[in-house]
């Protein structure tokens, strides 16, 4: 078990299974189960994900002043999460809509409301962070005001960036600047991906860089083990929603990484991981277990998993 701070936006989340992305004009889609709607962000899938593989995680985010805490632990959740570090303090919660299609294609339609602009208390992080053996990040305008007080204290630091626009580094930079370990989808990259993690390995200088490339898998770069390799995906169950996929596999990746510095190895747990939780809707199931894990590694890669 490691310790893990994770901080980002939670958010009000509708996930939409379309035939296509673009879509085709329909004035009306009438397909049964097809819609999902619940508390979604990358922050809130990593503190499940991490709290399901067995660590202590404080999650640091805010909600709508009306909101209540309880809204992160639904019924039907299989993971609770502590909510001592979720603070009641933005105007309303923000609002997102994901639409995703067989071919893992997503289009998001994000509302921030005023999360852009609200500060979360660097008192709460500084306590928290010197417990921490990671600090894992989204890029939140109110992370921001954590990277320095993160590498004062010499933290690791992993940031899940999703998607990189040439145009949002002028704020994303600083973020580039101190994260140890750089999570990024293809999305929007135009160069191709093997170029672009050198160019972005040698302007940065990360420890590991983790591209993900939807259906087709993901590239791996470890500084430390001169890896640049690419992994295709595994299957371990149907594909039933691909939103949060990413997350999921980000989150496997750093707990194997804390636990066992050895960059392949726990990526091929993260692939695993990532491909169980597609086969469920919703962020708050689909978890799988470090047994069930333990099985399908020796299984798909015909090695021992290390426990």
């Amino acid at each position: 078990m490691r310790n893990f701070l994770v901080a980002g936006l939670i958010q009000n989340e509708t996930i939409v299974k379309v035939d296509s992305i673009p879509l085709d004009y329909v004035a009306v889609s009438n397909v049964p189960h097809s819609i999902f709607s619940g508390i979604g962000g990358a922050a809130y899938n990593e503190a499940l994900a991490l709290s399901a593989l067995g660590n202590k995680v404080d999650f640091l985010t805010m909600i709508g002043e009306n909101d209540k805490k309880s809204m992160v632990n639904p019924p039907e959740s299989e993971v609770i999460l502590n909510t001592d570090f979720i603070l009641p303090v933005l105007d309303t919660l923000p609002s997102s809509v994901v639409l995703y299609d067989k071919e893992r294609n997503q289009q998001r339609f994000k509302d921030r409301k005023n999360a852009s602009s609200a500060v979360y208390p660097l008192e709460i992080f500084e306590e928290r962070a010197r417990l921490a053996d990671m600090v894992v990040l989204t890029n939140a305008a109110f992370c921001k005001n954590f990277l320095n007080t993160a590498k004062k204290m010499n933290k690791k630091i992993a940031v899940n960036f999703r998607e990189y626009r040439e145009e949002t580094m002028d704020f994303n930079g600083a973020f580039m600047e101190e994260a140890d370990i750089i999570y990024i989808s293809d999305s929007h990259i135009v160069d191709a991906s093997d170029s672009f993690i050198q160019s972005l390995s040698k302007k940065y200088d990360p420890e590991i860089i983790i591209m993900g490339q939807g259906a087709k898998g993901l590239i791996i770069y470890s500084k430390q083990n001169d890896i640049l390799a690419h992994y295709n995906t595994v299957k371990t169950n149907k594909v039933v929603n691909t939103v949060g996929a990413g997350n999921a596999l980000f989150s496997c990746f750093l707990h194997y990484y804390a636990h066992k510095a050895d960059p392949i190895y726990a990526v091929k747990c993260a692939l695993l991981f990532a491909s169980y939780k597609i086969g469920f809707m919703g962020s708050s199931n689909g978890f799988m277990s470090q047994e069930q894990l333990q099985q399908w590694y020796e299984l798909i890669w015909r090695e021992k998993i290390v426990t």
